[in-house]
């Protein structure tokens, strides 16, 4: 009477959790995924996924990621490119150039990153000023005399 096949089935009800790289695992390479990914060891290389990408307190990760939605707690070095919402947790360390449409960043966060944000619906440029007239090219360290970055 009622049948499976004609629903689409979510990421979650496939897979059940998201992909997880553990602490004290450490990995050297690129990874491809249409699953989210928790990464709460080290990853040498680089991230392409159409999820979530979470970077646990313990995490670090060196290289390229390009994913929808990222939350970092831990480390990252390298190039980000979030096509939607990046979460920095307090216990954020973000270093390279990142790309994203919104941004969250907790007190306590080091952002030592240059920044382009860009609008719904246009492309990303380096330096690129925001619907509200905020030109969003950041670097500085969030946690500094508890001070907020400093746009230029």
């Amino acid at each position: 009477m009622f049948s499976d096949k004609q629903k689409p089935r979510s990421m979650n009800e496939l897979g059940g959790q998201p992909n997880r790289i553990e602490k004290n695992t450490k990995i050297k390479g690129d990874i491809i995924s249409e699953a989210d990914f928790r990464i709460d060891g080290k990853l040498d290389g680089n991230v392409k996924t159409s999820g979530k990408v979470v970077i646990g307190k313990d995490g670090y990760i060196h290289g390229k990621v390009e994913c929808v939605n990222a939350d970092i707690e831990g480390s990252f070095n390298g190039e980000l490119l979030v096509s939607d919402l990046l979460s920095l947790k307090s216990s954020a360390v973000i270093e390279g150039t990142v790309s994203v449409t919104k941004l969250a960043v907790e007190p306590g966060a080091t952002f030592n990153a240059s920044c382009t944000m860009k609008g719904k619906g246009t492309s990303s440029s380096s330096g690129a000023t925001s619907p509200g007239g905020f030109k969003s090219s950041m670097s500085g360290n969030a946690n500094a005399k508890n001070e907020p970055a400093k746009a230029s």
